[in-house]
């Protein structure tokens, strides 16, 4: 077992290690820590060392804490999605937080201006929300439209892309445009082992 840091005594952001305080049940080294506003919080080594956690949860409470500016918008759809973006790129606590921050996702400077944000992106249409084009880009504005759920749901991570003709786009949009059965494509690929542009436009004879 590889021996941990000893970092006793050190200060990490907000965060002073008072003592060690055994591992976690991945066998990370765990430390007790006073936080400068009072609180004691219990922190994986690595977390304070690469400053991934700052403080006991306080810097996160203030930085939201500050986002209800008065621009006349507060509590809009925009300014809803405006806050839940900022959470999911930098509050720790945030469900979601691992497929955003914790993968280095993070809003462009400009847009931690509420007010930026919103002339950049405009009135939300209605029934869409925010998406990042390129889903492993930042937040910002040559990355980001207005999109419905059903053009969000092609946009992820999760999505088997076909490059085509020069074009590129989701197996399941190639699927509508072609007019052949998704599930069909699919079986083409994964069972009988097809190139995906044979699955789809179909193999010569």
């Amino acid at each position: 077992m590889v021996k941990p840091v000893d970092i006793l005594g050190n200060k990490y952001g907000r965060l002073t290690v008072l003592a060690r305080d055994g591992i976690n049940h991945v066998g990370k080294a765990l430390w007790l820590c006073q936080c400068d506003c009072g609180n004691k919080k219990i922190v994986v080594g690595y977390d304070l060392r690469s400053g991934h956690t700052k403080s006991c949860g306080c810097l996160n409470k203030e930085h939201f804490g500050n986002l209800n500016k008065k621009h006349g918008k507060s509590w809009t759809p925009e300014w809803k999605i405006w806050v839940a973006m900022k959470r999911r790129c930098y509050d720790q606590s945030q469900q979601f937080y691992n497929m955003y921050g914790g993968r280095g996702i993070i809003v462009c400077k400009k847009w931690h201006d509420f007010n930026n944000f919103y002339n950049d992106m405009g009135k939300r249409p209605d029934g869409m929300s925010l998406e990042r084009i390129d889903v492993n880009g930042n937040y910002e504005p040559s990355n980001c439209k207005w999109a419905t759920a059903k053009e969000q749901a092609r946009n992820t991570t999760r999505n088997f892309m076909v490059t085509a003709n020069n074009k590129t786009q989701a197996l399941s949009a190639w699927a509508e445009e072609l007019g052949v059965n998704y599930y069909t494509v699919r079986s083409r690929i994964y069972k009988l082992k097809w190139n995906p542009v044979e699955a789809l436009f179909g193999r010569a004879a």
